[in-house]
């Protein structure tokens, strides 16, 4: 599995492509996993399978693997 880290104080953005469950999903229960996960002024967009979540990254850096729900990230 891909590892990714990402760095205070730092914005990313991911293309999520979920499962046929996930997709059933909100974007506010996205958001809200990511905001569990540590991420602030998080916003999700788009529908179905194919999601686009835009986060800050406000505290210290941090190395983990990358769900397999991510299919792309990048810093924004």
């Amino acid at each position: 599995m891909a590892t990714f880290t990402v760095r205070q104080g730092r914005r990313y953005q991911a293309t999520l492509s979920l499962g046929l469950l996930e997709r059933m999903a909100s974007n506010e229960t996205i958001a809200g996993r990511l905001r569990a996960a540590g991420f602030a002024e998080v916003s999700v967009s788009g529908s179905g399978a194919r999601r686009i979540a835009k986060a800050l990254w406000p505290t210290s850096d941090e190395t983990a693997e990358m769900p397999s729900q991510i299919a792309d990230v990048v810093e924004i």
